[in-house]
């Protein structure tokens, strides 16, 4: 690499040359740059001293470029214009609802997320949407994802904008063909004679997961899934009982719900994004849809209900799927 080259990779001494070189005077180009005069002279000798030349001739009426300071002002001229061109290029992308977007959660959580991204794509066509489902907790920090949907307490990363979404009701569920073959759960006292679908992890345990596991006998968890989404497949799959959302649950009609719901077993749902691209156009108008959109559907399973089944002692049901 040329010393020449070397002398001219400090953009900031190039440009305040260069408004010099247009504006003809110090106080000028000070003004216009908004510092001292003493700083532009400083940049304009470290610069002259670097490449070994003279780029300006100094007299009463102000600062007359050589021939050297010539070529410089029409390099920096073109050099400015690209810049300013990348920048208004740059902004235009940052406030348009364009591009890449990606989107992390819980497994368990994909069938309730999945139909808001997909309206939100369609609201939004030109966002290339990735959604990774992750028992990991994916690094914004590191770009590994722009939104997270997280549950459990809140996050507490530094570098992090943290949303609440709301409180996620969660309740005992069953498959209705489960019931059919071991009866309904008759309360706690009942526990041992039934089978259940636990999920422990014994580094981050769900209140719920570890209600189960202070008052449910070990023989009767017979089905231990790795994940949350193995877990609610389970259930779904009649292998027990276990926890599910309200969400997910009272939205299947082949789900009974075996106990009323207890505010010690709720989580909490989290929308978290990265300071830096918390207020880009597209992040802001995808968390606007999920906030907005995940609070309702939420507070709509909650509300729906629970009514004691006469016919099954120990059945709860809501009132759309009673028979």
């Amino acid at each position: 690499m040329s010393a020449q080259y070397e002398g001219l990779k400090n953009w900031d001494e190039v440009r305040f040359a260069y408004h010099v070189a247009r504006l003809g005077t110090l106080s000028a180009a000070a003004a216009h740059l908004g510092v001292h005069h003493a700083t532009v002279i400083r940049h304009i000798d470290a610069l002259e001293a670097r490449l070994g030349c003279k780029l300006f001739q100094r007299n009463a009426r102000g600062y007359v470029p050589t021939e050297a300071g010539a070529e410089m002002m029409r390099v920096a001229a073109a050099t400015e214009d690209q810049l300013d061109h990348m920048a208004t290029t740059l902004r235009g992308r940052s406030e348009a609802v364009s591009g890449d977007l990606i989107v992390t959660s819980l497994s368990g959580l994909s069938p309730q997320i999945t139909p808001l991204l997909v309206e939100f794509q369609t609201i939004y066509p030109e966002i290339r949407l990735t959604y990774r489902t992750d028992e990991r907790l994916l690094r914004l920090e590191y770009g590994e994802a722009h939104v997270a949907l997280r549950a459990g307490p809140r996050p507490s990363h530094p570098d992090n904008v943290v949303q609440r979404i709301d409180t996620l009701p969660v309740a005992l569920f069953a498959h209705r063909d489960y019931v059919a073959r071991y009866g309904a759960l008759k309360g706690l006292a009942d526990a041992a004679n039934h089978r259940f679908v636990v999920r422990l992890s014994p580094e981050r345990r769900a209140p719920f997961n570890a209600w189960l596991g202070e008052q449910v006998p070990a023989h009767a968890m017979v089905y231990r899934p790795s994940e949350m989404r193995s877990e609610e497949d389970a259930i779904h799959a009649g292998a027990g009982i276990g926890f599910l959302s309200l969400w997910s649950g009272r939205s299947n009609p082949n789900l009974v719900q075996m106990m009323p719901t207890e505010a010690r077993w709720d989580t909490e749902l989290w929308l978290v994004t990265h300071v830096d691209l918390h207020r880009s156009a597209k992040v802001q108008a995808l968390t606007g849809h999920l906030r907005t959109n995940l609070a309702a559907r939420i507070r709509h399973y909650g509300e729906t209900g629970v009514s004691r089944d006469a016919d099954t002692p120990g059945m709860w049901e809501t009132p759309a799927t009673k028979t």
